[in-house]
């Protein structure tokens, strides 16, 4: 089951059935069935909060995942702030319905076991978030 809500901000308007379906099929691209996930959209604020307090980091972010997957089935709580999302589709030009679902998504390939803090993984992560996009 996947869950949106909001906390602290305006819900933004997804379609959730079309969503619901993208997400299925970009982890069964990679092998895996979806289980529970939960998105949370919050404010700049809110996620500085969570950063600090689950991962000691002291810096805003678009988005946190929380990885709970057990198996072939992806299971996580994908944090994800709105502020940071209208100023990063800013900031790179993009539609803001555009910059959201990027990082719907890379939460989902996070889950998936794509990774992108080591040497290389940024380019593998930002390839995999671009054929997942072309699949929406």
């Amino acid at each position: 089951m996947i869950t949106y809500n909001a906390e602290d901000i305006s819900m933004p308007a997804i379609k959730k059935r079309e969503m619901n379906a993208w997400i299925k099929a970009v982890a069964q691209k990679y092998g895996r069935r979806v289980g529970d996930i939960g998105y949370m959209f919050v404010s700049d604020e809110k996620i500085l909060e969570v950063n600090r307090q689950y991962l000691g980091h002291d810096y805003y972010t678009d988005i946190i995942t929380f990885d709970y997957d057990e198996g072939d089935r992806i299971n996580g709580d994908i944090v994800i702030s709105l502020d940071t999302v209208a100023t990063n589709a800013e900031q790179y030009g993009k539609t803001y319905e555009d910059e959201l679902h990027r990082v719907i998504i890379h939460g989902i390939l996070h889950l998936c076991g794509i990774n992108d803090k080591g040497p290389g993984e940024r380019e593998i992560m930002e390839a995999a978030e671009n054929e997942a996009l072309a699949m929406l």
